[in-house]
């Protein structure tokens, strides 16, 4: 059955700090097809501790600054840049989303994000988060279920339906692993997130973190109808998210592929298909005996 299927370019942390470099990356989102460029925001002071603001980075080759708390501040947008990032994105006719990790910043986000604000596997039992979306949010919520366990997304589902937020909230199969081996993407997931929680969500989706295009046309015929992958400039990029991501080509084969598969989700009629009329009267010998 033909749906619309939405494919969100995650620029997330890959713009490395620079602007010019973003608005390149929306410029080459939007002339691949995508119909949101998504980014990230964070408040570093809240989501680590002294110690661990003051740490090493655990893989000092992709810091940006000498602390990992240096290095993410690096990368973190201020809501002043995120307003001109999603000014860039209204010029540019694609659509701008993002994803907030903890409180404060689901309150900056909420303010310029109207469509949607995305949850990442990482805070989505961070509860605090998704009471003050339901209750002060309007748009729809987002929610990766990567290293969640099934007993824990109940959880989650409940929670929201107690604040009548289900009908506003797409539910995405994630592996959170960067980049995720092949054999590690369970597929089927997406096919018991419709069957649980399908009738009372908005929509399922497939936030994929692996190589290559080769499993993401499946997961259309399993349900899923958002579809978020990584997008850089250059895979081989300092940066950890890079080596998960897709450059321009990818993200256009994608485009393609998905649309493509798309349309053939239907049934043939009982009636022959006017295309195949002329060569069954060509071809087709009935011989009953």
């Amino acid at each position: 059955m033909f749906k619309k299927i939405y494919l969100v370019a995650e620029i997330g942390c890959n713009h490395m700090g620079d602007m010019k470099l973003t608005k390149i990356l929306i410029d080459q989102a939007k002339n691949c097809g995508a119909d949101y460029v998504k980014f990230q925001k964070r408040d570093n002071n809240i989501l680590f501790s002294k110690k661990e603001y003051n740490s090493k980075h655990p893989v000092e080759a992709n810091s940006f600054g000498k602390t990992y708390g240096e290095h993410r501040e690096f990368l973190e947008f201020n809501l002043n840049q995120h307003k001109k990032i999603k000014s860039y994105c209204n010029k540019k006719k694609i659509k701008y989303s993002c994803s907030v990790w903890d409180i404060n910043s689901a309150k900056i986000i909420s303010k310029i994000s109207r469509d949607y604000i995305k949850i990442p596997s990482a805070t989505n039992l961070n509860f605090e988060v998704l009471d003050y979306l339901s209750n002060f949010y309007k748009g729809d919520i987002h929610i990766s279920t990567g290293m969640t366990s099934s007993d824990e997304i109940d959880e989650i589902i409940d929670f929201l339906d107690k604040r009548n937020s289900l009908k506003r909230t797409i539910l995405y199969s994630c592996t959170s692993s960067y980049p995720a081996k092949i054999e590690d993407i369970r597929l089927l997931d997406i096919l018991n997130l419709k069957e649980k929680y399908g009738k009372f969500l908005k929509g399922i989706g497939f936030s994929g973190h692996h190589k290559g295009l080769s499993i993401d046309n499946a997961a259309i015929s399993l349900g899923a109808s958002w579809f978020e992958r990584h997008f850089t400039f250059d895979r081989t990029a300092k940066g950890t998210d890079h080596a998960a991501s897709l450059e321009a080509e990818g993200l256009m084969k994608l485009r393609t592929r998905l649309n493509e598969t798309n349309i053939t989700l239907k049934f043939k009629p009982k009636k022959i298909l006017d295309n195949e009329k002329f060569q069954r009267n060509y071809l087709k010998k009935i011989i009953r005996v």
